[in-house]
């Protein structure tokens, strides 16, 4: 008696021939195999966004709409790509459904190029960690505060505490100033005129102390008192502090300008008021009388008194 061993095309039902599919025989085990393999893409998937989402929250990602959207977005990208490498492995040649879906995708990218390109700004925000949220920013002339990081776009609060929603790709493309990037420490400045014919000495000593008096300061970072220039009717100074809170500038540049102003009062320093242009009234005259020295020359002028005109500018 002779055996006969039968075909692999002839073993059960895992060779049952079922239907073809552009000349492709499709069996019992082709449909195992691709299901195989989309059920591991679609554990694949789930790892990745798992993954994902506690990278995104480690960096103080909670926006949890933008999230779940690029998550969901990410899932659909590798459960098609399972699809793609399920179908070529039981044997169909996917090169005109390639073609078809590369037109697809340039014409989805002209659609939502601003969409992408926020997105990926969005990718290297997230990864790069320039900008975190807490941080203080300077973007546009404004100075705002990041509350919250989203995949798309950033939501920044400003100092007149009005919510603002930046897109992501004006963070990477523009120049963006950060107060916070290494540490919190920022300096602060301001400027003051002494009027002509003060002691300069006197008046850089009162500024000084002015400044060291302030209890915000930075105790480790001294003041700096700068005579910057001489101008048509003041000798301007330039004060700077430096403070550990940046969003705090405002009120700390007030707080500084009413020391300068105190200090300069009990020195018995003038702060210059701005002259006026042009006139031929009887005052500006007397003006232009007073501004001469005895010799007949031209000289700085002593203010009368121990008046105080004008204010620090911030």
């Amino acid at each position: 008696m002779k055996a006969v061993l039968p075909l692999p095309g002839d073993i059960g039902v895992p060779g049952t021939h079922l239907f073809d599919l552009s000349g492709v025989p499709i069996t019992v085990a082709s449909v195992v195999v691709f299901g195989l393999i989309v059920l591991v893409s679609l554990l694949a998937s789930w790892g990745v966004r798992s993954s994902l989402r506690h990278a995104f929250h480690r960096r103080g990602v909670h926006a949890e709409g933008n999230l779940v959207a690029t998550l969901r977005l990410l899932h659909y990208v590798i459960l098609a790509l399972g699809i793609v490498i399920g179908l070529e492995t039981i044997g169909l040649d996917l090169a005109a459904f390639f073609a078809a879906g590369v037109i697809f995708a340039i014409a989805i990218g002209f659609a939502l190029q601003n969409i992408v390109q926020n997105f990926v700004s969005g990718m290297i925000l997230l990864f790069e960690r320039m900008i975190t949220p807490g941080d203080i920013l300077r973007l546009n002339d404004a100075v705002v505060r990041v509350e919250r990081m989203g995949i798309r776009a950033t939501m920044v609060r400003t100092l007149d505490d009005e919510d603002v929603i930046v897109p992501n790709s004006t963070l990477v493309q523009s120049l963006v100033t950060n107060f916070t990037l290494r540490d919190s420490i920022h300096r602060l400045q301001t400027t003051v005129g002494v009027a002509y014919g003060a002691e300069v000495a006197l008046a850089r000593e009162a500024l000084q102390r002015a400044a060291e008096g302030v209890p915000w300061r930075v105790q480790s970072k001294p003041p700096v008192v700068l005579l910057t220039e001489f101008g048509n009717s003041a000798v301007n100074f330039e004060v700077s502090v430096w403070i550990e809170d940046p969003w705090k500038m405002r009120a700390a540049r007030s707080e500084l300008n009413e020391a300068i102003w105190r200090g300069l009062t009990e020195a018995r320093a003038t702060i210059a008021s701005p002259q006026l242009a042009g006139g031929g009234g009887a005052g500006a005259q007397a003006s232009r009388a007073g501004s001469m020295s005895p010799a007949g020359g031209a000289g700085p002028a002593a203010s009368p008194g121990s008046e105080m005109r004008g204010q620090p500018s911030a």
